[in-house]
């Protein structure tokens, strides 16, 4: 028999199908057996274990209660949902609903929550202009990015700490206007009694202890997760001793980062620059 290789890397869709036929495999099941148990044909199941096809939620909890998996294949459902986005941030995202505490740093780019409907527009249309995603994902990122930032209005809202590399302010998006706005936006947000705004400026050199995005999320059975970024992959993850070393970074970036009102002073001062 030929077995198809698989490439689990290349999307939320493969991984899954991957993890399905790892899964099965471990199980010693067949693909007939997994289909009887199911409900679906086994031509159903190779075409999803394959990527051919993308899993519905229906399908992923059937799988679990078959394999006794748990929600393993209902959250790794979430990813190929949000595929517009990289592997781990549909999984982020319903966790992120739950955060008493959010502590966040970002590179390039102002962080999804405190981004302007305008700003979020620009970077959905320049990957939508050369390629990268189609006007689906262009618009299931804007659809998933207000609903995130719908955590604002929740009765109490979660506690935010933003450490916004010095890039994220001085990188113009959109017109000057479009750019102005954001700005303005920041420092509205952090006068928040609930949210903390700073910025690591380039004059930190090599002390500047993460390099690449990261969330870490602070939930209400005091667990904290932990949600990382490389160019093209993501990476969500609940293991204590995985999330401690990214906790115990952010915390040192915090105290050599500029303090909230340096911070806003010089985001100011690049809003009048580029007036």
């Amino acid at each position: 028999m030929n077995i198809k290789p698989l490439t689990p890397d290349s999307s939320p869709q493969a991984s899954f199908g991957a993890q399905l036929r790892s899964q099965r495999e471990e199980l010693g099941l067949t693909q007939d057996q997994v289909a009887a148990r199911t409900g679906y044909s086994p031509g159903h199941i190779s075409s999803v274990e394959t990527g051919r096809k993308p899993p519905t939620l229906r399908f992923a909890r059937q799988v679990d209660r078959t394999f006794g998996t748990g929600t393993k294949f209902a959250n790794l459902f979430l990813d190929v949902r949000a595929s517009s986005l990289l592997q781990g941030f549909g999984q982020y995202v319903v966790e992120e609903a739950k955060a008493v505490e959010i502590r966040c740093f970002e590179v390039g780019i102002i962080p999804g929550l405190l981004q302007t409907p305008e700003y979020a527009a620009e970077l959905a249309a320049a990957a939508l202009n050369r390629g990268a995603i189609a006007q689906t994902q262009a618009d299931e990122r804007l659809r998933i990015l207000a609903s995130r930032q719908r955590l604002f209005t929740r009765t109490p809202p979660p506690r935010l700490f933003a450490i916004l590399d010095e890039s994220c302010v001085r990188r113009p998006i959109g017109t000057p206007a479009t750019m102005g706005a954001q700005l303005e936006h920041l420092m509205s947000v952090a006068a928040l009694p609930h949210v903390t705004v700073q910025v690591a400026p380039y004059s930190m050199g090599a002390i500047r202890s993460l390099d690449l995005p990261v969330y870490l999320l602070g939930l209400p059975d005091h667990s904290v997760t932990a949600y990382s970024e490389s160019a093209q992959q993501g990476s969500y993850e609940r293991d204590p001793e995985a999330v401690r070393p990214l906790l115990t970074a952010y915390h040192h970036l915090q105290v050599e980062a500029l303090s909230q009102a340096a911070s806003v002073a010089l985001i100011s001062k690049v809003r009048e620059e580029i007036q």
